[in-house]
């Protein structure tokens, strides 16, 4: 089967969807994973597609025009105040472009709340044809590979599934062997990126180096092929901001080199035993 690879929208967030799409095209990318949610982050542009029609246009006309497929949008959180419900618009537009998954993490740490909350995104996602993957992340609520199965089977939905990060998985400090946990049917994609080895010991680290600060892949100190060996054959969706890179380079090459060496890494490590995961 032949590798598929997405770029991110964290990889290029200053770029707006179209322009992102143009620039996967040329790197020679086969997805996108675009955020058009508004998360109201410091800094972070708004391409809440929904409600910019001409945006909305113009992303359409660019994957008609490169071929490029919309693989997931981001990120409707579970968080206190937050009314699933308010994702419902980016839901339709996801439907409306093709896409195929919506990605999720949890933010309170109200563990029944969480539950409900996700259930009522994936009872949402459904009426559009969307799975929803649960992404665990080391600086919120539900932070380990357990947290999110523990999630998963109590809401037991149908189109729910986990996503695993590769920076996440290690800063974790989960287990090889934790992933003979999750059903293969739960897995869809990964998001694929590399990053010291030495886990950061504040917050403020960690979340700097998750947010601009990630390797190419084969360049950080992530044994990654002994994770991604694990899991069977999925997308990889390129999460891998790095500020100094794009200040280096521009968003299109440093979104090159992403697939490039993620590529090269694969060549160099080969899937050589099966995977843990349950058939």
């Amino acid at each position: 089967m032949t590798t598929q690879f997405s770029l991110a929208h964290l990889t290029v967030l200053g770029c707006a969807p179209p322009e992102m799409i143009y620039i996967a095209s040329r790197a020679g990318y086969d997805f996108v994973s675009i955020r058009p949610i508004y998360m109201g982050l410091p800094g972070e542009p708004n391409y809440a597609l929904a409600d910019n029609k001409e945006m909305l246009k113009q992303t359409k006309t660019a994957l008609v025009d490169t071929g490029i497929k919309l693989l997931d949008i981001e990120l409707a959180k579970v968080a206190d105040n937050i009314d699933p419900k308010k994702y419902v618009p980016a839901f339709e537009v996801a439907a409306e472009l093709g896409g195929r998954h919506v990605l999720s993490s949890i933010w309170t740490p109200e563990r029944n709340f969480a539950i409900e909350c996700f259930s009522e995104i994936c009872d949402l996602a459904k009426t559009y044809g969307l799975t929803v993957e649960l992404e665990y992340v080391p600086i919120a609520s539900v932070n380990t590979l357990a947290g999110a199965l523990d999630v998963l089977h109590t809401a037991n939905r149908d189109n729910a599934g986990i996503m695993i990060d590769i920076h996440h998985f290690h800063r974790a400090g989960d287990k090889l062997e934790e992933l003979a946990a999750i059903p293969r049917e739960k897995l869809r994609f990964v998001h694929l990126c590399d990053a010291p080895a030495e886990i950061p010991g504040t917050k403020e680290e960690m979340t700097r180096i998750l947010r601009e600060a990630r390797s190419y892949v084969g360049e950080g100190g992530i044994d990654v092929a002994a994770i991604i060996h694990q899991l069977p054959e999925l997308p990889y969706s390129i999460e891998l901001p790095n500020l100094a890179r794009v200040k280096e380079l521009g968003y299109g090459e440093h979104a090159k080199r992403c697939l490039q060496t993620a590529k090269d890494y694969l060549a160099a490590h080969p899937r050589q035993n099966k995977v843990l995961c349950q058939a």
